[in-house]
């Protein structure tokens, strides 16, 4: 019984991974407030956090969706390798549903927005620590919006990132090794599937998902 009290007197022992100063800097003075929770440690890339983590073993990770070099989930799973029970909170600014769901299924115990409001991200991390998941309405939303759509096929995705990269029609074929006729059937099927106007709003619709990066 003695124990079981020690346990509960424990603080949530809280880990960030964040490259951006001020906001790493506001999530330090935010934890560090919480009569429950420790800040064990930070940091600002993703060896840095499969080090600290390795090291730490923290009851929660808050991690950024975009760190240099890589991104959150790539991390979130390498740090799940490390330890199958660890509790990753991914705060991000991006709203792309694609991404939301590419994290959930690499194990994120929580997504939230980096303009969640404090009570909600602390809400988040409480929630999290007790081995819960924690997905607020708004980002539960975004997922469902587009839940069970059809995604679009490795060959889709290559044609749109060259239409991206602002490359015609023919060159896209000349550089996959497909004639144009086929490269305009993969744009009518892009096109459909995510219900766009055209290629330019094609791209445009695909990076605000998460699907492209500008």
């Amino acid at each position: 019984m003695m124990q079981q009290l020690d346990d509960r007197k424990k603080p949530i022992r809280v880990m960030t991974v964040e490259d951006h100063p001020i906001f790493r800097s506001g999530l330090e003075t935010l934890i560090s407030s919480q009569p429950d929770m420790e800040l064990v440690a930070q940091a600002e890339t993703a060896d840095g956090a499969l080090s600290e983590y390795r090291r730490l073993k923290p009851d929660v990770v808050l991690m950024n969706q975009r760190l240099p070099g890589t991104n959150g989930t790539e991390t979130l799973l390498a740090i799940r390798k490390l330890s199958r029970d660890s509790r990753i909170i991914i705060v991000t600014t991006s709203r792309g549903d694609i991404e939301i769901q590419r994290a959930l299924r690499a194990g994120a115990a929580g997504y939230v927005l980096k303009n969640t409001s404090k009570d909600e991200l602390i809400k988040s991390i409480r929630t999290v620590s007790k081995g819960k998941k924690y997905i607020p309405p708004e980002v539960a939303g975004m997922v469902a919006e587009h839940w069970g759509k059809e995604e679009l096929t490795l060959r889709e995705t290559e044609v749109l990132s060259l239409i991206r990269d602002g490359t015609k029609n023919k060159e896209i074929g000349s550089q996959l090794g497909i004639s144009e006729t086929t490269v305009n059937f993969h744009i009518k099927n892009i096109a459909d599937k995510l219900q766009a106007r055209d290629r330019t709003h094609a791209v445009t619709l695909a990076v605000r998902r998460g699907l492209l990066e500008m």
